[in-house]
């Protein structure tokens, strides 16, 4: 599978791309079950009901690799597992498509990702409208990517974004890579608010690539299923010699030919 000139032009447009049907199922399968061994005492995979957050105080978790509180549940332990691993960042795929953007030969090597990142059903839990979550990250990467690992229907809680951002807040900060706002961030971030976000759901299999800069959020869940995610951030080979510097005048400098040319 390769990244079309078209999507490549949707890309740099809007700052990211959903593909379909990606992810190989039968890992998929192995990390849905490996996602129970971090659950819960009262979560209990054939009960529907019990999956309604918020998480109960007592079974909240700090654990830096099994965080579990409110209504996200984010298991980072299994995420160094080889399975994993070959799931998402070094998927052929995945990984192929990172390199038509990135650079041939140029990402670092994976050793692990993020891990598998629920956000829980409200159930009849008011949860708003959730477009306050909107973000940039803070550490230092290119190319961001998520990967369902079970449905996410609409209203479910998918990775969604504000389409274009990604070029306003590339200017907004004083670094390349690293998180250091200038005066303009906050400002740019209210007027971005009010622009329309896009939720990008799909099907088990389905992956979503975004710009390191793009605003984003997790939104409430208005489903009874758990969104069931997992995530990696490709990164360029020597990036920790660059992502101080000052941002270029071509936001695209650091990426791979191929896509300065589109």
């Amino acid at each position: 599978m390769e990244l079309s000139i078209d999507e490549i032009e949707f890309f740099k447009d809007n700052g990211y791309l959903i593909k379909r049907s990606v992810l190989d199922p039968k890992l998929m399968a192995r990390a849905r079950d490996r996602l129970w061994d971090g659950a819960p005492p009262s979560m209990k995979r054939d009960d529907q009901a019990s999956w309604v957050g918020p998480i109960r105080p007592e079974e909240e978790s700090e654990d830096p690799s099994n965080r579990r509180k409110g209504f996200r549940w984010q298991f980072r332990e299994p995420g160094g597992e080889p399975f994993m691993l070959r799931l998402l960042a070094t998927d052929p795929n995945v990984f192929g498509f990172a390199e038509q953007l990135i650079g041939k030969h140029q990402l670092q090597k994976p050793v692990r990702i993020r891990g598998i990142y629920c956000t829980l059903p409200y159930g009849k839990k008011d949860p708003g409208s959730g477009a306050g979550g909107c973000h940039v990250d803070a550490h230092p990467f290119h190319l961001g990517v998520v990967g369902y690992i079970d449905d996410v229907g609409p209203g479910g809680g998918g990775f969604t974004v504000w389409p274009g951002s990604h070029r306003t807040f590339f200017g907004d900060f004083r670094t390349r890579y690293t998180f250091n706002p200038n005066k303009n961030y906050q400002g740019d971030r209210e007027k971005i608010l009010k622009q329309s976000s896009v939720e990008c759901h799909g099907k088990a299999c389905d992956v979503v690539f975004w710009h390191h800069r793009i605003g984003h959020t997790a939104p409430p869940n208005r489903t009874g299923r758990i969104r069931q995610a997992v995530l990696y951030d490709f990164r360029k080979v020597g990036l920790a010699e660059y992502q101080d510097r000052r941002p270029t005048k071509n936001m695209w400098y650091d990426w791979s030919e191929e896509l300065r040319r589109v």
